[in-house]
């Protein structure tokens, strides 16, 4: 079973040092990825990378908000999944592999027709026994969507996710906050970059005038996200695409891991009632771990997080 309890290292206590050490030191050199490009239903393009090494357990990872597959704790659940007798397979939302997608809809929170085409192909690829999902930040918040609020391809045996923001309203307040200015300023500079990226693709579809008024994700998802993947605004998106309304209809396993210092949780992101209600879930709450940190030192190159992910999935749950 999970350990209940993570002890940072020393000095590493602190919710934001958790969050941005592995942003800008952890290096995961061992990870290979195949990557194989295949098309959505409406004729786009979705790239996934793999990591196989003849398994026939496969964990499908998704990745967090401006991530990508070679973030270095995808690539770390990778290392760790393949040393434990599972084959890897990260995907990249639409216009995350550093090429622009050809479609004025990108991703968010709730494209779980995405996850959904991903799972398929890899179902239908290779024979696997059971396939896996293991989602971070806005990637976990997704992989709980897709498990409750969609009908999962019976092969999806077990998910664990990490620091979701289960309540995107809430998430929304707190990341508004002075204190994290830091990391507001960075997700809009990066999706800044995305748009105007779509600019030169979509000319007339989209532009960025008066963008440096946009402070928050409140006013980015009014202009952007709500419209073009048709919400009627940032609340309505919102409403419909947190995971936690449908945490009660998950069925499989599930593992949630949210620190208590994470500096992008409110209150409202740690599901305890609807957790206690639903025995197929698990929640962990660390007082430590920060946002998608869990940082761990030891000669494996193993992150707590990591550990966890496969002590669980590993778990005989019949």
């Amino acid at each position: 079973m999970p350990e209940k309890y993570y002890t940072p290292p020393f000095l590493f206590g602190n919710g934001h040092v958790q969050t941005i050490f592995p942003v800008l030191f952890r290096k995961v050199d061992s990870v290979r990825y195949k990557r194989e490009r295949i098309s959505t239903f409406d004729n786009d393009f979705l790239d996934l990378d793999w990591s196989v090494n003849g398994h026939d357990r496969l964990a499908v990872i998704s990745h967090g908000l401006e991530g990508n597959t070679s973030r270095s704790y995808v690539k770390g659940m990778v290392n760790a999944l393949n040393k434990d007798g599972w084959d890897a397979l990260a995907w990249n939302y639409r216009s995350c592999s550093e090429e622009p997608n050809r479609l004025l809809r990108s991703y968010h929170n709730g494209v779980t027709d995405d996850l959904s085409r991903v799972i398929n192909h890899a179902g239908h690829k290779h024979l696997y026994r059971e396939i896996a999902l293991i989602g971070f930040s806005l990637g976990g918040n997704l992989t709980l969507l897709y498990l409750g609020r969609e009908t999962p391809d019976p092969i999806i045996k077990k998910a664990v996710v990490f620091s979701v923001p289960c309540d995107l309203k809430e998430s929304a307040k707190v990341l508004a906050k002075p204190v994290n200015s830091l990391y507001m300023k960075r997700f809009l500079f990066m999706l800044h970059q995305k748009i105007k990226d779509k600019m030169k693709l979509l000319p007339g579809l989209i532009d960025d005038k008066g963008y440096e008024m946009i402070k928050d994700f409140k006013a980015f998802d009014d202009r952007y996200t709500a419209p073009i993947h048709g919400f009627k605004n940032a609340e309505d998106y919102w409403e419909k695409c947190s995971s936690k309304p449908h945490l009660p209809h998950i069925k499989i396993p599930t593992l949630i891991i949210n620190a208590k210092n994470d500096p992008f949780l409110p209150k409202a992101c740690f599901p305890v009632k609807e957790v206690l209600a639903n025995k197929n879930l698990t929640l962990l709450m660390p007082e430590s771990g920060g946002h998608v940190g869990f940082v761990s030192f030891n000669r494996q190159n193993l992150y707590w997080s990591e550990k966890q992910a496969v002590n669980f999935l590993n778990q005989d749950w019949d």
